[in-house]
């Protein structure tokens, strides 16, 4: 593997390990079979998933809640549950989470909250249930 490569290889791992927490299956699976294709995403993905304060142009929070509702429109459950998991450990609101999930049925119609939005407010409501009754 090239230095470049391997660069980009080891960029995308930490970028993941931070905003997600671990390399997804899917994405070890890429790049163990396709590792330059890993690598460019790798980089992409680098850089893109910056915090403001780490000279992102917009917060982690609103880049993860962005794909959620990307996702949802695309049907992509697993990826919104992800990503919503992420964005609501990083303060998303469910308030927020149920305004940008109307109008992803403002774009892409009902469908989009039968198929995959409801999921994705269930899921977040009881992680916001496990956060609140953790409290004390």
């Amino acid at each position: 593997m090239t230095d470049l490569l391997k660069l980009a290889t080891e960029a995308g791992i930490a970028n993941f390990t931070a905003t997600n927490g671990r390399v997804p299956d899917s994405f070890q699976l890429l790049a163990k079979h396709a590792p330059a294709a890993f690598a460019g995403y790798g980089l992409i993905r680098s850089t893109l998933m910056k915090d403001s304060s780490a000279e992102g142009g917009l917060d982690l929070k609103t880049k993860e809640f962005i794909y959620v509702l990307l996702d949802v429109l695309r049907g992509d459950a697993k990826g919104a549950l992800s990503h919503a998991g992420n964005a609501m450990k990083l303060g998303l609101t469910l308030p927020e989470l149920a305004e940008g999930l109307v109008q992803v049925i403002m774009v892409g119609g009902i469908n989009t909250w039968n198929m995959v939005g409801q999921e994705v407010m269930r899921a977040c409501e009881a992680q916001h249930e496990a956060a609140e009754g953790g409290k004390s």
